[in-house]
C-alpha cells in the first residue's frame, strides 16, 4: 500500500488517497478487526492472545492484525522474554478514526493515542535486571 500522507508526532495522520482511505474504512467495518483494535486499546497482545481473548481462530487472528498494521491502526512491538524466543505483540494506534469527502475525494483522519508513560519493553526491562529500552522503546536488550 502506497500512502500518501501527513503526519507529525501526536497529531492526526490524514489520508488523501481514497484507494488508502478505503482500506482503512473497510478494516473498520469487521468485526473481527474491530474486537482486535478494543482489545488492544489499553495493553499490548500477541496474536495467540487476541485470538483467545476475541475468540477467533489464530489464523484469523494472524491475518487480521497483519492487515490492520498495514493501515497503520496496530503497531507491532517486541515482548521480551528470557526464557525463551520473544513474540510480536499488537498495540492500537489510534484513538479515532474520522472520514469525510471533500473535492478531491474520501479523506481519513486518525487520531492517535495519548502515548503511555511506560511501554511494554520498559515494563519488561524494569522486571528484568539487565536488560534496556532501545532509543526508539521498542526493542529490550539483554546487556553483555
Amino acid at each position: 500500500m502506497s500512502t500518501t500522507f501527513s503526519q507529525t508526532r501526536r497529531r492526526s495522520t490524514v489520508l488523501e488517497d481514497s484507494e488508502d482511505a478505503q482500506t482503512v474504512l473497510e478494516a473498520l467495518t469487521d468485526p473481527d478487526c474491530r474486537a482486535i483494535l478494543e482489545a488492544t486499546r489499553e495493553e499490548s497482545l500477541t496474536a495467540t492472545e487476541l485470538s483467545d481473548r476475541c475468540d477467533i481462530p489464530s489464523s484469523t487472528a494472524y491475518r487480521k492484525v497483519e492487515a490492520l498494521a498495514a493501515v497503520d491502526l496496530l503497531e507491532e512491538r517486541v515482548r521480551i522474554n528470557t526464557s525463551s524466543k520473544h513474540a510480536t505483540e499488537y498495540r492500537r494506534r489510534v484513538d479515532a478514526v474520522s472520514a469525510s469527502i471533500d473535492t478531491g475525494g474520501l479523506v481519513v483522519e486518525m487520531t492517535p493515542l495519548e502515548p503511555d508513560t511506560e511501554t511494554a519493553s520498559e515494563s519488561a526491562a524494569a522486571a528484568n535486571d539487565g536488560l534496556e529500552v532501545d532509543s526508539d522503546g521498542l526493542f529490550a536488550v539483554a546487556d553483555d
